[in-house]
């Protein structure tokens, strides 16, 4: 039997959340041609900040790296609605963003960011979830977040 996303998923034990409804003016997902392009994720669980505070003081890299897969998590859960349920029509993860609420003299932003691309990577097996990716730190985001991360697929 063929390995699926929803597979990898149910492998991770992972169960995909109801996708977050936008809290401004904006879109959760945005699709041109082939490419979705999936607006930022806060590391949400049942509706509440897994963590809060910054990065470099507060918030140790664990947890970081907690938070960047929660909003791996939740990405997944824009797209599967955006998809119809259908994560097997992603054809590549094209690109992650990551913003990392820390310290002015925070460094580990790529270590942090590892948990939404490592999960990325499990999910979307092989060159399909290999992607490009960027990480940058910010004074402040959201609701006190210590990272968000945002998503650009391709899709058939």
């Amino acid at each position: 039997m063929m390995s699926t996303p929803e597979s990898r998923l149910a492998a991770l034990n992972i169960e995909l959340p109801v996708a977050a409804a936008p809290v401004a003016n904006y879109l959760p997902v945005v699709r041109t041609g082939n490419l979705l392009v999936v607006s930022g994720q806060l590391p949400l669980v049942d509706g509440k900040l897994l963590i809060t505070g910054k990065l470099g003081v507060e918030v140790s890299n664990q947890a970081g790296t907690a938070c960047a897969r929660a909003c791996f998590i939740n990405i997944l859960a824009q797209l599967n609605t955006a998809l119809n349920g259908d994560l097997s029509r992603v054809r590549r993860v094209v690109r992650l963003g990551g913003f990392m609420a820390c310290t002015p003299d925070f460094t580990d932003h790529a270590a942090v960011m590892n948990g939404a691309s490592d999960l990325a990577a499990e999910v979307f097996a092989g060159e399909v979830g290999q992607h490009a990716r960027s990480t940058v730190g910010v004074p402040s985001l959201p609701l006190n977040a210590p990272v968000e991360v945002e998503a650009m697929f391709e899709v058939v």
